[in-house]
């Protein structure tokens, strides 16, 4: 398929900018693959399609504040850093992004906070990723981290356009997340609230976790019209033999098996056997999903309405399958669904 088939116009004003009020009650719209048909629900019913000893997949990754705002040395010129990855704790060496890049040298010393609390010194220019900095800071690490983690923003989307307030803090972050080292938040698990994760489990559903660390590659723009000419950047995923023993037993015993979110459904794609069995998996995966694609393991999926053109809306409508999804997103248009992070959800059966 061609890149051009996943376009489709998007208002602006669906395009949330803000979370709901409570994480479980945004707008549902369930999709039945067999028979297609379309139901309009709120998030916290999804539990009316789930039973007892059914699995559902979260991913943990926990999402650490990465936009740093500050000034570069002698022109006092603002900067975005955007950190990436830690590269060397010792060294304090990160793999970051620089806005603007162009006018960033190396040598050049970068200051943020007041009273340039933080001080960093761009070592590298050549990365596939943008830029290396060494954080200049005396002090333990401890304390440096502490320093920039209250300095960092969470990294919302840019079509997100307004200032970020605290709320984004705690609602741009799922409740259970746990293992730092995302960058990319797993979005469609930002409706899952205690008291619909306390329902769940007195019905006997069971929660599965694993990690995948997403880094931008998700929101980059696909540059080329044949989708099989893409490469996608790689994305750390960790899955542990217990996680995979649970949903292979979920499996054996014909009960459903949930991807909540596309870096899961992802996840287990890339770390899944010939027979459609979920094996352990510790390294970096960079296959991309789109049609014609067969699913060997998810018997559903839970996701939000995605941008046009976008990899995860790509791997969405391989999944549900293309004229339908296609369709849902058609009338989530027409019922003023909100689409993005923020947006409401979906659940593909």
């Amino acid at each position: 398929m061609k890149l051009s088939q996943f376009k489709f116009s998007l208002p602006e004003e669906q395009i949330a900018q803000f979370p709901t009020e409570s994480r479980d009650e945004s707008r549902l719209m369930v999709v039945n693959r067999k028979t297609g048909k379309i139901e309009h629900r709120v998030f916290k019913e999804i539990i009316g399609y789930f039973n007892d000893k059914d699995v559902l997949i979260f991913n943990d990754t926990q999402i650490f504040p990465t936009r740093l705002h500050g000034s570069k040395e002698k022109t006092g010129a603002g900067i975005e850093v955007f950190l990436l990855r830690e590269l060397n704790k010792e060294n304090r060496l990160w793999d970051v992004l620089v806005d603007p890049a162009r006018k960033i040298r190396i040598g050049n010393k970068l200051y943020f906070g007041e009273g340039d609390t933080i001080v960093a010194e761009v070592i590298d220019n050549t990365t596939s990723r943008g830029r290396t900095l060494r954080f200049l800071n005396e002090g333990s690490y401890e304390e440096f981290k502490k320093n920039l983690y209250t300095m960092g923003k969470p990294p919302v989307p840019s079509y997100i356009k307004r200032d970020l307030t605290q709320e984004d803090t705690e609602r741009y972050q799922t409740i259970y997340a746990r293992s730092e080292g995302g960058v990319v938040a797993p979005a469609a698990g930002f409706h899952f609230s205690p008291e619909l994760f306390k329902r769940m489990e007195i019905k006997g559903c069971e929660f599965v976790y694993i990690t995948a660390h997403t880094g931008l590659g998700y929101y980059r723009d696909i540059d080329v019209e044949d989708l099989t000419k893409y490469k996608m950047d790689s994305q750390e995923v960790i899955i542990s033999e217990e996680s995979a023993i649970q949903v292979n037993k979920a499996k054996d015993a014909g009960r459903q098996i949930c991807a909540v979110g596309g870096t899961v459904m992802h996840a287990t794609e890339s770390a899944v056997t010939s027979r459609g069995y979920l094996t352990d998996f510790n390294g970096w995966t960079n296959r991309f999903i789109f049609p014609p694609y067969t699913f060997t393991l998810p018997t559903c999926h839970i996701t939000n309405f995605h941008m046009p053109l976008s990899i995860i809306f790509i791997q969405t409508a391989t999944y549900g399958g293309y004229e339908l999804i296609m369709k849902c997103y058609k009338i989530a248009l027409k019922e003023g669904y909100r689409f993005g992070a923020y947006g409401d959800a979906m659940l593909i059966l």
